[in-house]
């Protein structure tokens, strides 16, 4: 598709119904950056639904999108067409002063590098105060609220330490505690174990499950650990600017406490379905595929010259 195509795509239909109720609400989503006159599809149409206290994880390979949405719910980008709602917020149709506004108290985000998360000079319980004073808050309530989160994060010994004083685990859990800070209802979480080890990185997942189990804040976090992608209920896989696989992991109904795993295929709001490369490799489909209506589903076979199956 051409970027023109995409745009019309975007704009063409009706928003209407979807995703009613959700707290983020992604429709047909087209983000184009123009470069040396040569454009680049970051996103294609995507589409997604996140509903309130859902703790998601974002997988998906170097430039299949996945960090351009999150700029985009993190109020950092714009997008080119479709519609990209979260928490009743329009950020299609925001002004600057309003996306300042909404990132000051309706989204928290988290980096990958723990350099880009606190102020070198402030100790954790003076960086997680920070938003708070910002936001013109009393005395009294900026200490609660700062003592309250470094404790429940476990970095309560790390208050009257700077950056410098604190490992890279400790770092991005105070990190976690300035994005909850303002008590938002999204936190964002880009890559935010990337640079930390497995037991290091587990502590903070660990944090964020704490800040959505216990806070209810909704968290989406994009990730390459498959460590921390198997510990959420429900994973998406981006690829190629558009949402192309789920993964959701459902408790078994014998009370063990056991599970199970369903992978899906999304098929997105313009009717596109993306098949999983390994799936379609080992069958020899490319370019096209023959389909088949049956009663209860749907046939997809090679396209074969010869007319065979």
């Amino acid at each position: 598709m051409t970027a023109s195509e995409l745009e019309a795509l975007a704009a063409s239909r009706g928003h209407g119904d979807y995703g009613a109720g959700a707290l983020i609400v992604c429709d047909r989503l087209v983000r184009i950056y123009t470069a040396e006159g040569i454009e680049v599809q970051a996103l294609q149409g995507l589409d997604l639904v996140v509903e309130a206290g859902e703790l998601t994880a974002l997988v998906g390979a170097s430039g299949s999108g996945k960090s351009t949405l999150m700029n985009i719910l993190a109020g950092l980008d714009t997008p080119t067409a479709g519609g990209v709602k979260v928490a009743g917020h329009d950020l299609a149709t925001m002004t600057a002063r309003q996306r300042l506004s909404y990132r000051r108290s309706v989204v928290g985000f988290i980096w990958q590098q723990t350099a880009r998360n606190l102020l070198p000079y402030l100790t954790a319980f003076q960086n997680v105060e920070l938003p708070l004073r910002l936001a013109g808050a009393g005395r009294g309530a900026r200490r609660r609220q700062a003592d309250q989160l470094l404790d429940l994060l476990g970095v309560a010994h790390c208050a009257g330490r700077r950056p410098d004083q604190m490992s890279g685990g400790e770092q991005q859990r105070v990190a976690i505690g300035v994005a909850l800070a303002n008590s938002p209802a999204v936190l964002l979480a880009d890559e935010p174990t990337g640079e930390l080890d497995s037991a290091t990185a587990e502590s903070v997942f660990a944090a964020l499950q704490t800040a959505n189990g216990e806070i209810g804040v909704t968290v989406l976090v994009v990730t390459h650990d498959p460590a921390v992608s198997s510990m959420v209920r429900r994973v998406i896989a981006i690829r190629d600017g558009r949402t192309s696989t789920e993964t959701l992991r459902r408790a078994a109904g014998d009370g063990s406490g056991a599970g199970h795993v369903v992978e899906y295929a999304v098929l997105d709001r313009a009717g596109r379905l993306q098949l999983p490369l390994e799936m379609t490799e080992a069958l020899g489909m490319r370019d096209r595929v023959r389909l088949e209506a049956e009663p209860d589903h749907i046939g997809v076979w090679p396209d074969r010259q010869d007319g065979g199956a």
